[in-house]
């Protein structure tokens, strides 16, 4: 038996209830509380486990019969040894008050398949890709701009991160940075990689709805950039519902087309989205 199947083993074994076919039982590796809304958890990468970068898998808690799943972005490129998700804290939330609890040791349920419209596979090929994020929808795009596959595909990426305080954009700017930092793809992210922050409630450098700011220029004036065209810009778009439906028109708006996995285009909405 193999070291991967030797571990699910011995976390099944461990569990109160049986776990479902065609999920994988996986350990917690390390836990960070950024706010009292937001956290990000670590788990051991089952080895059979492939995904695209910026997909989504199912996962829940071994604390039912039948345990509730809820779809989560991965985090992590696809080249990562372990799996991360970027979550909010619902307090009566029927999966988050459960996970916003675990500690490095625990089990938390994954599915096997994963899936998403927030690939490059998505995408025509384009000159800049624009990433707009509100909360912990910012958690695909982690996995995206640590991914090399990114960077063959356009010459700048673009992440825009809102949320509504300061302190809950720390994720992303420890992301940037580590990012930069990465031994396998910094060099890739010199002069490439740019950050775009800004707040809803509290004032901040850039203070307004993403939407806002696209439309009175504010985004592409701090980017030195020229507003959306379709002929240089691709968008990748994952956030609160209403967040969705706005940039969406606004990108329809520019001229943009909605691509798929089936039909690539000019932009891409993560539907399955849920925080």
């Amino acid at each position: 038996m193999n070291t991967a199947a030797l571990r699910n083993t011995e976390a099944v074994q461990a569990l109160e209830f049986p776990i479902p076919a065609g999920v994988y039982a996986e350990r917690v590796v390390s836990v960070k509380h950024y706010t009292d809304r937001l956290f990000s958890f670590r788990i051991t990468r089952p080895q059979s486990f492939r995904f695209r970068s910026g997909e989504f898998v199912m996962i829940g808690l071994p604390n039912a019969e039948k345990p509730v799943f809820r779809a989560y972005s991965i985090a992590s490129p696809n080249w990562d040894e372990e799996v991360e998700f970027f979550s909010i804290k619902v307090p009566d939330g029927p999966l988050t008050q459960h996970l916003q609890k675990i500690q490095p040791g625990d089990t938390v349920l994954m599915r096997q398949k994963s899936t998403g419209t927030l690939v490059n596979d998505a995408l025509t090929p384009g000159k800049r890709l624009y990433m707009i994020s509100t909360g912990t929808g910012i958690a695909p795009f982690a996995s995206l701009m640590r991914d090399p596959e990114t960077y063959d595909k356009f010459e700048q990426v673009i992440l825009t991160h809102t949320c509504r305080d300061v302190a809950e954009l720390r994720y992303g700017e420890e992301l940037i940075e580590t990012t930069r930092e990465d031994p396998l793809i910094g060099e890739l992210t010199e002069g490439r990689l740019h950050y775009f922050a800004s707040t809803t409630r509290e004032p901040s450098p850039h203070t307004g709805r993403i939407t806002t700011l696209i439309e009175n220029g504010e985004l592409f004036k701090a980017l030195g950039t020229e507003p959306l065209d379709p002929a240089t810009d691709r968008v990748m778009i994952c956030g609160s519902m209403n967040m969705l439906k706005d940039v969406k028109a606004l990108a329809e708006k520019a001229g943009l087309k909605e691509g798929s996995n089936a039909e690539p285009a000019d932009f891409v909405v993560e539907r399955a989205f849920v925080g």
